[in-house]
């Protein structure tokens, strides 16, 4: 069941951005006691994943794509007018999905964890999806 869908604007081509709070907001009320939560991205340029929100790392997650996946390399998708590849390449070896546990109402993160939102090729509006797949108790 979707519960919420965010809106996310990004600033610039590859950006991280922790969305934990934002969710957690987006969910209370909907989630009995338990359950399983689907954070998911319907972008082919953008990635969801877990880590520590401090800025540092978020900046070194940025350089750290652009060493692994540059953009002026050559990509057979940038071909005519496409020039995004490195883009789509960089949200595929993140991923498009993470699942997050819910207890007593309130996700389940370790004390440095968070949930972060990567930009592949901004800046632009995201969408984040909340889907709840499983709700073990009722509010």
């Amino acid at each position: 069941m979707l519960l919420a869908r965010l809106r996310v604007t990004t600033t610039s081509r590859t950006s991280v951005h922790p969305i934990g709070r934002q969710i957690q907001a987006a969910i209370e009320g909907k989630v009995g006691r338990d359950g399983l939560l689907l954070i998911s991205v319907p972008h082919t340029t953008c990635a969801v994943t877990m880590n520590e929100p401090e800025p540092g790392l978020l900046d070194d997650f940025a350089q750290a794509l652009e060493r692994l996946v540059p953009w002026d390399s050559r990509y057979a998708h940038n071909v005519g007018s496409e020039d995004n590849a490195a883009g789509h390449v960089r949200a595929n070896l993140i991923g498009h999905q993470v699942l997050v546990p819910v207890a007593d109402g309130r996700l389940q993160v370790g004390a440095w964890q968070d949930v972060l939102l990567i930009e592949c090729d901004g800046p632009r509006s995201r969408t984040v999806d909340v889907r709840l797949l499983a709700d073990t108790a009722s509010r």
